[in-house]
């Protein structure tokens, strides 16, 4: 099956959200925090990038990295808050994908590096290693985003 990704638009919050509740990626409840209008607000924020991974115009996928400034780092630091996958989809694939495609938007919005704290899912964990992310501290892993996209041939 073949996936498109892409940078999510408004029209795919209700949706990406939906997914997020059915993987487990939203926080409890009692918190203060308005998950969904949050996820509203990062489609239009410059400092982040919400992505989608869409099979059959149905959402496999996505993702969202959020940009701090960083003096220590000599740029931004992007922090991979969210990366899920929909049951019944490829999840080595499906996030191979939206990692790439993180990863160009960080190099874009000027990122030096890219944290992400690893899931339990060991399929997922071996996507981020295998882009290149190496432990930074127990469930930290870090990747160094690279200044220009590698040449294809």
């Amino acid at each position: 099956m073949e996936y498109l990704v892409r940078q999510a638009r408004i029209t795919d919050v209700d949706r990406l959200y939906a997914l997020c509740v059915e993987m487990g990626a939203t926080p409890g409840a009692g918190t203060p925090l308005d998950a969904i209008g949050l996820l509203r607000q990062l489609i239009y924020m410059p400092n982040a990038s919400v992505v989608v991974a869409e099979a059959g115009r149905q959402i496999a996928g996505g993702a969202v990295l959020s940009l701090r400034p960083s003096i220590q780092a000599g740029g931004f630091v992007g922090t991979v808050d969210v990366l899920i996958v929909a049951s019944g989809h490829n999840a080595e694939k499906v996030a191979d994908a939206l990692i790439e495609e993180i990863m160009t938007s960080a190099r874009r919005k000027g990122c030096a590096i890219v944290e992400v704290m690893l899931p339990e899912n060991a399929a997922l964990r071996a996507c981020w290693t295998r882009q290149g992310f190496n432990p930074e501290s127990a469930n930290i892993y870090r990747a160094g985003v690279p200044v220009r996209a590698p040449a294809t041939h």
